[in-house]
């Protein structure tokens, strides 16, 4: 619930999930600190855990820069807490978000988990390359079943005011002058929530020892058409500024999803154009209404 974005809107995404518990033991909310022992402590000593899905986290590329010492502080310490609560209280599963930043500006594609993703363009990618590396050192040492979920530009409803969708909506109907690096010729794996979250609980329920798994969708769409079908759906222009491709960034990203689907039975369901629908008319109720 920090500052990295309006806490409001997560406020709101929270009362979503609130409301469609069922019961009041389906769901207890803590609001804290993963860097914060005192209070994991009393989590980890109140209720018994088959997994952890760790999605906390500082994201975005470009902040890491400006910041690494938090992202680092957040990302890799913090981590290493819940790895040594997961070990301490017998935790089964521990399933960990990473990100297709890892693998850099790979000559490898599609991205395939066997690269040696030691080349982060920026702290955010390397801190989680770090938390990656970590968990296996957990796997050996105390044989604690670590996946590691590398997602591919995720999008869709309830999703991050930073990300590119999110943006282009905001330069459409609040006339925010937004960056289009490179012209838009930069391919992403635009990967709908929905499917991600499909990889995440599938993950769950497979311990496996130690994994490193792809969840993208394997078909990625230029940024200019992604860009242009947004708005074509609104029936108006955003407002760009061409813009250099940054250090950070890369021109590409594409999953191998292979080794999804053999070992979680992943199958991405939500199609580019299907997907910008939902987060188009979920965008329409929530912020401009």
């Amino acid at each position: 619930m920090n500052d990295y974005y309006n806490p409001a809107r997560k406020y709101d995404n929270l009362k979503v999930i609130q409301d469609s518990a069922i019961g009041s033991n389906q769901f207890t909310f803590f609001q804290g600190d993963i860097r914060d022992q005192s209070l994991l402590n009393q989590i980890f000593t109140c209720f018994r855990f088959d997994s952890i899905v760790h999605l906390a986290a500082m994201a975005g590329v470009r902040a890491s820069i400006d910041d690494p010492q938090y992202y680092y502080d957040v990302n890799l310490l913090g981590t290493l807490n819940l790895l040594n609560k997961a070990r301490d209280f017998h935790v089964p599963n521990f399933v960990f978000a990473s990100t297709s930043g890892v693998y850099g500006a790979t000559r490898t594609i599609p991205f395939v988990e066997t690269d040696h993703c030691d080349r982060p363009l920026a702290p955010y990618p390397a801190s989680k390359r770090a938390a990656e590396m970590l968990g296996f050192s957990y796997h050996h040492l105390y044989q604690q079943n670590f996946i590691a979920l590398r997602f591919f530009t995720v999008y869709g409803p309830r999703g991050r005011p930073d990300m590119m969708a999110y943006k282009v909506l905001d330069s459409i109907f609040f006339g925010k002058e937004i960056p289009l690096y490179n012209n838009g010729k930069m391919h992403r794996d635009w990967t709908y929530v929905a499917d991600i979250v499909d990889g995440i609980l599938a993950a769950v329920d497979r311990p496996m020892g130690y994994e490193i798994i792809n969840l993208g969708r394997g078909e990625p769409v230029l940024l200019a058409d992604f860009v242009q079908f947004i708005e074509e759906l609104a029936g108006r222009k955003a407002s760009l500024k061409q813009s250099s491709m940054e250090s950070a960034d890369i021109q590409f990203t594409y999953a191998a999803i292979d080794k999804a689907r053999q070992l979680l039975s992943y199958a991405p369901q939500v199609s580019f154009r299907e997907g910008v629908i939902n987060f188009y008319h979920w965008y329409k109720e929530a912020i401009l209404l």
